[in-house]
């Protein structure tokens, strides 16, 4: 019974595939460039188990077993750099709703030229590269000749060194990182709410609701499955703080609030040449995120409608 039910279901995906021949051949190098460039390398993974020398190869050195990885999980730099990547990650996901209050906020918007006008301002900084925007930090808030020293020293005060303290190193971060890309964030939201059938806005008019009322009983609701898709795969990278920009804002003075697995993972395997060492901890990151992934889809599945898979 099993095997006729599979030569059936085998015969109704050869159809399938023969009806729809031309979209698998536009499929075909989309496919075998993942395959080539995503799955295949990983086979490198084995190097965080090994004694890796690139003289002998990754088939070749030793095997070390979770040497780097106890390694690692006893050096002083675990639990700064777990700290450092937790803060700012969760503080970069407590920022989540605001592209959503935005895109509310322009789909109110009566008059088309002027959302059109403020939408295009509010996601334009998101083409500003990361060297130019943390340029554009270090010189704003610099507190000799930046903005920031400009204004404190009106009103006879001396500015604090953000881009020099411990303490604001997140902030600083997490909100310049909202400014330069909430507008380019909201757009999906904006999409989400165009499919809205005005019909619904009609029959609420009709039934008396105000425009609170409207945005919490439609707007609100329509959005939560995107809301939910994006907040999933938000929380599925947790330990994947950006490298580029912590980086670039790392001086000697925030060091020890700047240094990320990110950042950690590229001083030790390109500048240190340790290899197995920063693919151990590197792999250890990958393994928690998808972790995080799968659990957080779960209970997504479980309390609402809406999940990945």
């Amino acid at each position: 019974m099993k095997t006729s039910q599979l030569n059936i279901d085998m015969q109704l995906t050869i159809g399938r595939i023969r009806k729809n021949w031309g979209l698998y051949i536009l499929l075909l190098p989309a496919a075998v460039l993942l395959l080539l460039f995503s799955y295949k390398p990983m086979y490198g993974v084995l190097i965080a188990f090994k004694d890796y020398s690139p003289a002998l190869g990754i088939m070749e050195s030793p095997w070390a077993g979770f040497k780097y990885f106890e390694k690692y999980f006893n050096s002083y730099q675990f639990s700064i750099t777990i700290k450092n990547t937790l803060i700012i990650s969760l503080y970069s996901i407590a920022t989540f709703p605001i592209p959503i209050m935005l895109a509310l906020m322009i789909n109110q918007m009566r008059v088309n030229r002027f959302k059109q006008v403020f939408q295009t301002v509010t996601y334009m900084p998101h083409f500003i590269s990361t060297v130019v925007m943390v340029g554009l930090i270090l010189i704003l808030f610099s507190p000799g000749n930046g903005l920031l020293g400009n204004i404190y020293r009106l009103f006879g005060a001396e500015a604090p060194n953000l881009m020099g303290s411990t303490q604001w190193f997140s902030s600083v971060y997490v909100w310049t990182d909202v400014w330069q890309h909430t507008g380019w964030d909201s757009i999906i939201y904006i999409a989400a709410l165009s499919a809205v059938d005005p019909s619904l806005y009609e029959a609420a008019k009709v039934d008396g609701a105000s425009r609170w009322q409207r945005i919490r009983y439609i707007d609100i609701p329509m959005l939560m499955p995107t809301a939910i898709t994006l907040l999933i795969l938000r929380i599925g990278g947790l330990l994947g703080v950006g490298f580029e920009k912590v980086y670039l804002m790392q001086n000697n003075l925030n060091i020890s609030s700047s240094e990320v697995i990110a950042t950690y993972v590229y001083k030790i395997g390109l500048l240190s040449s340790q290899y197995s060492f920063s693919s151990a901890i590197n792999l250890f990151n990958t393994i928690i995120n998808f972790i995080l992934l799968i659990l957080v889809n779960q209970a997504a599945k479980k309390y609402s409608e809406n999940s990945l898979w």
